[in-house]
């Protein structure tokens, strides 16, 4: 039965036209192995005690728009991103409920504004780390949570379900290439060179950053994952070199149109 549940929940992902999704059982959270930096007040069990599976879905963050980074376009679409996961989310895990499974969505970002990070940097549920356990992408330098098809540059969610659902296979193979885009080219220098969960990013410098972008309406920054060169996304694009990003000669049209966006819509 909950085999031909898990189908029903992936066509019903297709119906949306959302591009990732898994399933991670809840005893995966456990085994300090593959997570060896949450505390266990983080897991799934912990926040809701009827939880046996974490199904996560990803969107995708368009290139063109977070290359203007950090800009009004890139702002709008990262709310937008955020507001159809909640969407999804939400609808998937009415649709458990319906199938007699008790389900509940969890929100996107687990703070009520970017000044809270400052002091207390970090959410109460971490959705790059459900991705993580769910198999949809591993994680790199930048401790962002990295995708084939996307590189870093996705938005995750996640519902806990009591449904017994049938966990996806965690990925194999580390995707990141450990090119230090991101930590070179991090405006704060809020990233060292260690791999994770070893080089952790500094919390509260991004978080201070992010506060200062978020007066001029330019919050969030986006340079880690919009210089990482993973993802299929880059070719889609041709966006294969990501020097472009550092250098403005042989890439003038770009850093023009980039510049032209972010003069406007900001203070």
């Amino acid at each position: 039965m909950t085999d031909e549940l898990k189908q029903k929940i992936q066509a019903k992902c297709r119906e949306m036209e959302i591009p990732l999704f898994g399933i991670g059982d809840v005893s995966r959270w456990e085994d300090p192995l593959l997570n060896p930096d949450m505390p266990e007040a983080f897991f799934p069990c912990s926040i809701w005690p009827e939880a046996q599976s974490v199904l996560v879905i990803g969107l995708p963050v368009h290139l063109p728009a977070l290359e203007t980074s950090p800009s009004i376009w890139y702002r709008e679409e990262y709310r937008a991103i955020n507001s159809l996961i909640d969407q999804y989310t939400y609808r998937l895990a009415e649709y458990l409920n319906r199938q007699g499974y008790p389900s509940v969505s969890v929100p996107r970002d687990g703070y009520g504004h970017v000044g809270v990070l400052v002091e207390n940097p970090v959410s109460f549920f971490s959705h790059r780390h459900a991705a993580y356990l769910a198999g949809l992408g591993n994680f790199g330098v930048n401790n962002m949570l990295l995708t084939p098809q996307y590189g870093p540059r996705v938005r995750f969610g996640s519902v806990f379900t009591a449904a017994p659902l049938p966990a996806d296979p965690m990925m194999e193979g580390m995707l990141c290439t450990r090119c230090m885009e991101c930590v070179n080219q991090c405006p704060v220098k809020a990233l060292n060179a260690d791999d994770y969960p070893d080089g952790l990013t500094d919390k509260v410098t991004c978080a201070k950053y992010s506060q200062t972008l978020e007066k001029h309406y330019r919050s969030p920054c986006g340079v880690c994952i919009k210089v990482c060169p993973v993802g299929e996304d880059r070719t889609h694009y041709h966006r294969e070199d990501v020097g472009i990003y550092r250098k403005r000669t042989g890439a003038e049209d770009y850093h023009t149109a980039w510049d032209h966006v972010r003069r406007y819509g900001v203070k």
